[in-house]
Parts: C-alpha cells; structure tokens; sequence
C-alpha cells in the first residue's frame, strides 16, 4: 500500500470520526439540559474516571496512555459545551459584569498611590506613568503597600511583579495568595541601572554596592569585573541611592536611576550596567475595589489545583479549547499547606469576548481553590 492510499483512508476515517464527534456533542448537549432540569451538577468525577478506565482497557496497552489524553479533552470539551449551553452566570461573572458596568470609563488622573521605597524608586517612574498627576505615598516594603490598599489609605498601589532578565519578584507573588486586590492595570517600564557615588569619587574608591536584589541580579556581569568590592542588598534602588548620599562616604556606590542622581546629588561612574539593553520590569497596579476600565483585554488568577496527575493538565486543556493564550504560568508553594501550590496565570482574553464570559462561569469547576485578580489593559 502506497501512502496515497494509505492517507486516503485515514481521509475515510476522519469522516467517520468528525460525524460521530458530533453525534456525541450532541448527545452531551441533551445531557446537560437534563442536569439543569433537574439541579444536577455537570462534572462527575466518579463516572469520567470509570469511562477513562474503561477506554484505555478496549485500547490496549499501546494506545491506552493515547486513550486516556484523548477522552481526557472529550471530556473538557464536552463539559465546556454542556456549560456554555446552560447559560448560568456565576456569581464571580455576575460581580464582573456588575464592575465592568459600574467602573468609571476614564481612568483615574490624580488618586493617592502607594508605593514601595522611597523618592525616585523604579516604582514611583512607572506611578507617574500609569497616572497624570498621582499624590504617591511611600511605605518601606511590599507588605506595607498591600496593607496601605486593604485598609484604604490609598486608592491604587504599585508593584513590581517580574523582570525581563532576573525573573518574576517571588516576595509579590507569595503576598498576593494572602491580601485581597484587584488589578485594574499593568505597565512595563524599561528599567536602566547606573552606578552612583558621592561627588569625587572614582570607580577604583568603591569597596561597598548597596541596590536591591532584583537590579543586582540584572547587573551581575558588570559586577563580577569589580573583584573584591562587597555587595550589599537592601529594600529598594533608591534607598540604597538616599544611603549613599547620606553617608557622605567616597568607597560606597549604588545601582540606581539615572533620576537618583539627581535627586540625591550623586555623580555617574558608570551607566547602563544592566546585563541586558531591554531590560524592562513589569508592574502591576493594583485597587481594593473591582474596577474594570474598558478596553480590558488581560485577565489574571491563581488557582489551587489538587496535587496529583494531569490536575494542570485538565486546566490548560480547558483553556486551550476556548482558544484563550496563557502569557505567563507561576506556581508558588502555599504557605503551612504540605505539597500544595498555588497557580498564577496570566491570560489574553478581552472581557467583552463569548470565551471571557465562558471561563469567568467555569472557574469554580476547573480548581480546588480559585481567586480572580482582575482584567485589565497592559500600557507599554
């Protein structure tokens, strides 16, 4: 048998395939009327595990793996129909759609902002970006600006979430599985290192750098041609800038802004250290209220999956089949919670598409757990 002929009957069985596909689609379609005639919840794990069993053991030993990722999707896909043709909005939908109605639809100009460090921080740049005018207060960590926004002293906060070269900012994510927000916008500010020293002194003076981790990260090839000068993290770049400046010291230097050169009166021994030309760092802003600005077309959530196979598999294979992308996946363990971890996802889904209002009314089902962080527009 040639391979004409050999595809030309798998041409044949496609056919069959794509009939019977859609003879089951439909009988999947009268299954869910019956579910919601009579309050009946449509997954039922008990009788997929059965049906999966049961597939894999007619295929064989050598398709039974094939089997079970096949009936697996079946199974998303029929569950996803079953739901769309039910047509019940979720409690988490109808309070979006109470947002999306109720949201102002121009974006703040001037509120009161936290921000994490102190004047000329990277996150004070990327307030006054996202903001015309912002009145910003200053809190000493991440934790204090989370605090600032549950106990409504300030209207937004800014945060730094990842960066293109040293990676996500792990001490967010942990924090965001305990405080209550929302994301009502993210910005990707590109991010340029300076080394800076009190005035007179030179590269060969500096024994100390003071910066945050994440810029020392960044700058970790520049800093390896300075053997033996120490290098020292503290809580934020223009912290270590304000250190410097106050200590009146020539040995001392800081990776900063070119901005807390300025600020500080400091000189520049050397500009833009960084590892990498487009270094940019992403941040997020964040409110205590819902608020969803029109335009939004990035959803964010975090789930708790159970701990055992294809638990992740199950949610991507959900996603997949709405056709909604996964920009960004993190998982961090739950604190006091033994091999349990939470799931971050970013995705690109606008709030006014069939598949946003879909996913926004399935999410109870795909988790253990699920928290929704809001939809927003990214600015670049």
């Amino acid at each position: 048998m040639d391979l004409s002929e050999i595809r030309q009957q798998i041409d044949g069985i496609d056919q069959e395939l794509v009939r019977l596909f859609c003879q089951r689609m439909n009988l999947s379609a009268q299954v869910a009327d019956y579910k919601k005639a009579n309050n009946l919840p449509i997954f039922v794990p008990a009788r997929e595990r059965a049906i999966l069993q049961k597939v894999a053991e007619m295929a064989g030993p050598e398709m039974e793996n094939y089997t079970r990722v096949l009936y697996s999707m079946l199974f998303e896909l029929s569950r996803s129909y079953q739901s769309k043709r039910n047509g019940e909005m979720s409690e988490l939908y109808k309070s979006i759609s109470k947002a999306i109605e109720e949201t102002p639809k121009l974006f703040p100009q001037a509120p009161i902002v936290a921000c994490q460090g102190v004047e000329g921080a990277y996150s004070q740049i990327a307030c006054e970006k996202i903001f015309k005018s912002p009145f910003i207060m200053y809190f000493k960590n991440f934790d204090g600006v989370f605090n600032a926004i549950e106990q409504g002293m300030c209207q937004y906060g800014i945060l730094p979430i990842e960066n293109s070269t040293a990676g996500s900012v792990t001490k967010v994510y942990d924090l965001m599985i305990r405080h209550n927000f929302s994301i009502v916008r993210t910005f990707r500010l590109k991010v340029d290192h300076n080394l800076l020293a009190n005035p007179g002194a030179s590269l060969a003076d500096i024994k100390t750098i003071y910066s945050h981790e994440q810029a020392i990260n960044q700058c970790s090839d520049f800093l390896r041609g300075l053997p033996g000068v120490n290098v020292v993290a503290v809580e934020n770049t223009a912290l270590a800038s304000e250190m410097v400046a106050k200590s009146g010291q020539k040995d001392v230097a800081a990776l900063s802004s070119r901005s807390c050169a300025e600020l500080y009166g400091l000189s520049c021994l050397a500009s833009s250290v960084q590892d990498k030309g487009n270094n940019r760092t992403r941040f997020i802003c964040i409110s205590k209220n819902l608020e969803i600005y029109p335009g939004s077309d990035k959803t964010s959530i975090m789930m708790v999956l159970p701990h055992k196979p294809g638990a992740l598999y199950k949610v991507l294979a959900r996603l997949y089949t709405l056709g909604i992308n996964v920009t960004k996946l993190e998982s961090r363990p739950i604190p006091d919670r033994e091999f349990e971890f939470m799931f971050y996802f970013d995705l690109d889904t606008s709030i006014y598409s069939e598949e946003y209002v879909q996913l926004m009314c399935e999410l109870d089902e795909l988790c253990e757990e699920f928290k929704y962080l809001g939809s927003y527009t990214e600015v670049i």
